[in-house]
C-alpha cells in the first residue's frame, strides 16, 4: 500500500470546548502568536450587572423673598434600615437561636445515648467473640487430649492411623497434631490433600518454633499464627498434655476458617485476635493474617499486659487522629486477647445525619418565618414607602402629585395620622407647584440572553447502531411486554459509554434519535467571523483567520479522538455484554445484552447554531448543509465497510498539519506527532452539492493515542482492558483491512458500491 493510500494526523487533546480564555490557553500549545491577538477573536458575551441609579431630588424654585426667609429647602430622606428588614432580622435571630439551641441539645443527648449503646454493643460483640474463641480453643485441646488418652504405646501403627482417621472425621477443623516426646505426627490427610499441602510441614514448623515447644514443656501454652508458613488459615497451639500414665507436649494445627466467621466484617465493628506477643492470629483482613502482622503498637494491645480485669472498654484516638470505641477481653487461654473496635464517626453518622436534617429544617422554618414577617411588614412598609414617595415628590416640587390621592387617609393608626398631616402640608404647598422642578432618575440595565442564531464553523458527529431494528425485534421476542424496559436499559448502557467519550473530548451532545447520536464540537466557541468582511490589506485579518482555523482544527481532531475512543468503549461493552448474557443463560426471561456494531461519521463545516423551536419548547441545535453531510457520512459506513468515516472537508482541514500527505512531504511536526491519526481514502467518489465529486476517508487508528490517559480524565480509577486495547493506540490496527477483521466487518466490493444512492436516505442539501 502506498503513502497516498494511508494518511496520518494528530492534535493536542482537550477536555473542554474551546471558548473565551480556555481557547486562548490551549492555543498557546500550538501557536506562537501573542495572547492579545488571540483574545481579540474570542469574544466574550458581555455580562451587564443590574444597577439602579439613585434618584435625585431638586428643590422647587422659590421667589427671592421666600429664599431670604427660608435658607434651607426640605430634602428627601431615605431610611437607612427598613421596617421589614428590622422585623426579619429580629425574628430570624429569635428563631435561629431557638432552633440552633434545640438542635444542639438534641444532638448532644442523642449522641450521648448512641455512644452508650454503641459502647454496650461493642462490648457485647467483644465478649461474645472472646467466649466463642476460647470455647473453640479449649475444645480443640480437649479433643486432642481425649485422643491422647485413647492411645497407648501398645497400639500398632495401623491401629493408631485408624484411630487418627476416625478422630479427624469427627474433628474436621483440626489439621494435624504432633506429640513431641513420642515424636508421633497425625495429619488430617483430607485437608492436606484438598489444600495441596505437604505433611512434612508439620515437623518443619514445630522445629522452627522450638522456643514455643520449650515453653510448652515448662507448662506454658502458646498460640501462633501459622498462616504465613502453610499459606492457609491455620493456627498452631503449643500445649502440655497429660494422661494418667504419660505427660507430653503437643503441637496442634487447626484451621481458622470456621473461627474467622466470628470475626467477619458484616457489621461496622471490627474484631481481631492477637496472641501474647501482639501478633495477629485472626483478622477479617486475610492479608494481615498471611503476614502475621505485628500489632504491638496498637493502642489496646499496649494496654493488655497492665490490664487489671479480663475485659475493658474505652475510647481512644489512634496515631492518625481517628477516634475509636474499643474493647478487649483477655482470654484465659495462652494469654490471647480479642479486640473489638469501631470508629466513633461511623457510630455517630446517623446522629450527624439527623443534625444535618435539623439544620435543613431550621433553614426551612426560618424561611417560612421570614416570609410571614415579610408579608406582615408589607402592611407597614408599603404605605410608608408610598408616603415616602409622595414626600419625595413634594420635596422635588411636584406638589400636585396624584400619589397622595392613592394613600388610605382613613387609617386609624399612626400611619393614618402621618398621611393626613402630609395631605394638609400638600395643600399649603400647592402655591409653589408652578415653581417645581421634577427630578426622578431611574436606570434599569438587564442581562440579555442572546437567543439569536449564529453561523459557526464546527465539526458534527453522527452515529447509529447497525441492525437496530433486528436487535429491537430480538428484545420483543425474548421479553414480550417487558421488552421496552430492557431495550431502554441496553440503550442507556451503550449511549452512556459513547457520551462519555464525547464529554471527555469537549464535545456537546445535540440530540438522541432512537439509537442515533448527534454531537458537535465548537458550538460553544464564540469566534467572531467579522474578519471575513475586512479587506485583505488589513493586517489583522490574517492573524484572526489563523487563530480561527486553529480553533476549528482543534474541534475536528477532538472529534476524531472521541470517535476513535468509542471503538475501544464499544469493544469493552461487547466483551462485558457477552459475559453478562452467558451469566444469565437458562433463566426465565434471561437477561442479555446484544453484540453490536456502530457506524459514525464526522464532517467539518459552517452551520447555523442557536436556540430553535417555539416559545414553549426550544432547543440548542445546529442545522445546515454541513450537518446533513455528516448524517450522510454516517450512513455511508455500511457500503464502505467501515465504522468511522470523515469527509473530504474534515480531511482537507487537517491534512497539512496533522495528516501525512504530499502537501507536507508525509511529515508531521514534532508537537503533533504524539497524536497521529491513520486514515485511508475510500476508493469511491460521491457527489456533494456545490462541491462536485469527493471522497470519504476511513479512520484507521491513532497510533500514539493514550487510551488510559484519555478515559482517566472522566474516571481517575479507569483501568485499561488489554484485550480491548487492540482497538486503538500502539496495539491498534494499521489498515482498514485490519479494522474490518477486528470488528467483523465484511470487505465490500467497491465495484458495486454507489455512494450517491445513499443520498436518497439523507440528502446533503
Amino acid at each position: 500500500m502506498s503513502k497516498n493510500d494511508i494518511n496520518y494526523g494528530s492534535f493536542v487533546p482537550r477536555g473542554k470546548p474551546a471558548g473565551n480564555d480556555e481557547s486562548v490557553s490551549i492555543l498557546k500549545q500550538i501557536s506562537p502568536e501573542s495572547t492579545e491577538v488571540k483574545k481579540q477573536i474570542v469574544k466574550k458575551t458581555p455580562v451587564v450587572d443590574k444597577k439602579v441609579e439613585s434618584s435625585k431630588t431638586y428643590s422647587a424654585a422659590r421667589p427671592a423673598d421666600f429664599v431670604k426667609n427660608k435658607k434651607k429647602t426640605v430634602s428627601s430622606v431615605k431610611s437607612r434600615y427598613s421596617i421589614g428588614g428590622k422585623l426579619i432580622g429580629i425574628i430570624s435571630a429569635i428563631v435561629s437561636l431557638s432552633l440552633i439551641l434545640i438542635t444542639v441539645l438534641v444532638s448532644y443527648y442523642i449522641s450521648s445515648d448512641v455512644r452508650v449503646n454503641a459502647e454496650e454493643n461493642n462490648l457485647t460483640i467483644n465478649s461474645r467473640t472472646a467466649a466463642d474463641t476460647e470455647s473453640r480453643f479449649n475444645s480443640i485441646v480437649s479433643s486432642v487430649g481425649m485422643f491422647y488418652d485413647n492411645i497407648s504405646s501398645d497400639d500398632e501403627k495401623e491401629e493408631l492411623q485408624n484411630k487418627a482417621a476416625r478422630f479427624f472425621e469427627r474433628n474436621k477443623g483440626i489439621v494435624a497434631f504432633k506429640f513431641i516426646y513420642d515424636d508421633d505426627v497425625f495429619v488430617n490427610r483430607a485437608y492436606f490433600a484438598a489444600h495441596e499441602l505437604d505433611s512434612e510441614l508439620v515437623n518443619l514448623y514445630s522445629e522452627q518454633e522450638s522456643e514455643k515447644v520449650d515453653r510448652a514443656k515448662n507448662g506454658i501454652v502458646s498460640v501462633m499464627n501459622a498462616t504465613p508458613f502453610f499459606g492457609e488459615q491455620i493456627v498452631a497451639i503449643f500445649t502440655p498434655i497429660r494422661s494418667d500414665d504419660n505427660n507430653d507436649v503437643v503441637v496442634i494445627y487447626s484451621s481458622l476458617e470456621d473461627l474467622s466467621e466470628s470475626y467477619s466484617t458484616s457489621s461496622i465493628n471490627l474484631s481481631f485476635l492477637v496472641n501474647d506477643d501482639g501478633t495477629i492470629i485472626v483478622h477479617p483482613d486475610l492479608d494481615l493474617m498471611k503476614r502475621a502482622a505485628e500489632y504491638r503498637d496498637h493502642y489496646l494491645v499496649k494496654l493488655l499486659p497492665s490490664a487489671k480485669t479480663g475485659s475493658e472498654q474505652l475510647t481512644y484516638v489512634n496515631t492518625e487522629d481517628v477516634e475509636y470505641i474499643g474493647a478487649f477481653t483477655k482470654l484465659t487461654f495462652a494469654g490471647c486477647a480479642v479486640i473489638t473496635e469501631v470508629q466513633t464517626r461511623i457510630v455517630l453518622e446517623a446522629v450527624n445525619a439527623t443534625t444535618r436534617r435539623n439544620v435543613y429544617l431550621t433553614i426551612a422554618i426560618l424561611s417560612i418565618a421570614i416570609m410571614i414577617v415579610w408579608f406582615f411588614s408589607k402592611s407597614l412598609s408599603t404605605p410608608l414607602k408610598e408616603l415616602t414617595a409622595v414626600t419625595n415628590e413634594i420635596n422635588a416640587g411636584n406638589f400636585e402629585t396624584p400619589l397622595l390621592n392613592q394613600l388610605k387617609t382613613k387609617r386609624k393608626d399612626e400611619i393614618g395620622v402621618l398621611i393626613r398631616s402630609t395631605k394638609a402640608e400638600q395643600e399649603i404647598l400647592n402655591t409653589f407647584t408652578r415653581l417645581t422642578n421634577k427630578g426622578v432618575t431611574r436606570a434599569i440595565v438587564t442581562h440579555k440572553i442572546d437567543f439569536q442564531p449564529h453561523l459557526k464553523d464546527i465539526t458534527i458527529f453522527f452515529s447509529d447502531i447497525r441492525g437496530f431494528t433486528a436487535i429491537s425485534d430480538g428484545f420483543n421476542k425474548r421479553f414480550g411486554e417487558k421488552s421496552a424496559g430492557e431495550i431502554i436499559g441496553f440503550l442507556n448502557d451503550y449511549m452512556g459509554r459513547m457520551v462519555n467519550c464525547i464529554s471527555i473530548s469537549g464535545g456537546n451532545v445535540d440530540k438522541f434519535e432512537g439509537d442515533a447520536i448527534m454531537a458537535c464540537w465548537g458550538v460553544l466557541r464564540d469566534d467572531s467571523l467579522d474578519y471575513e468582511k475586512w479587506p485583505d490589506s488589513d493586517p489583522r485579518k490574517a492573524k484572526f483567520k489563523a487563530i480561527h482555523e486553529k480553533h476549528v482544527k482543534q474541534d475536528a481532531v477532538s472529534a476524531i479522538m472521541a470517535t476513535t475512543a468509542m471503538r475501544y468503549a464499544l469493544m469493552e461493552y461487547n466483551k462485558k455484554a457477552e459475559a453478562f448474557t452467558k451469566a444469565h443463560e437458562g433463566e426465565p426471561y434471561a437477561k442479555y445484552k446484544p453484540h453490536i456494531r456502530i457506524g459514525s461519521g464526522l464532517n467539518s463545516g459552517r452551520a447555523t447554531v442557536g436556540f430553535m423551536g417555539s416559545y414553549d419548547k426550544m432547543e440548542f441545535t445546529s442545522i445546515g448543509d454541513a450537518v446533513n453531510l455528516a448524517s450522510r457520512t454516517e450512513s455511508s459506513n455500511k457500503p464502505c465497510g467501515t465504522d468511522m468515516l470523515i469527509t473530504q472537508d474534515t480531511y482537507d482541514l487537517l491534512k497539512k498539519d496533522f495528516i501525512r500527505c504530499p502537501e507536507n512531504n508525509y511529515k508531521i511536526k514534532p508537537e503533533n506527532l504524539k497524536y497521529e491519526v491513520v486514515v485511508e481514502v475510500i476508493p469511491v467518489t460521491f457527489e456533494v452539492k456545490g462541491k462536485g465529486k469527493q471522497h470519504f476517508y476511513g479512520v484507521v487508528n491513532m497510533p500514539q493515542f493514550d487510551i488510559e490517559g484519555f478515559f482517566r480524565k472522566g474516571d481517575p480509577k479507569f483501568k485499561l482492558d488489554p484485550d480491548c486495547a487492540r482497538a486503538i493506540g500502539s496495539k491498534g490496527p494499521k489498515t482498514l483491512a485490519e479494522v474490518r477483521t477486528l470488528l467483523g466487518i465484511p470487505t465490500p466490493d467497491f465495484g458495486e458500491v454507489n455512494l450517491d444512492a445513499e443520498e436518497s436516505k439523507i440528502k446533503a442539501t
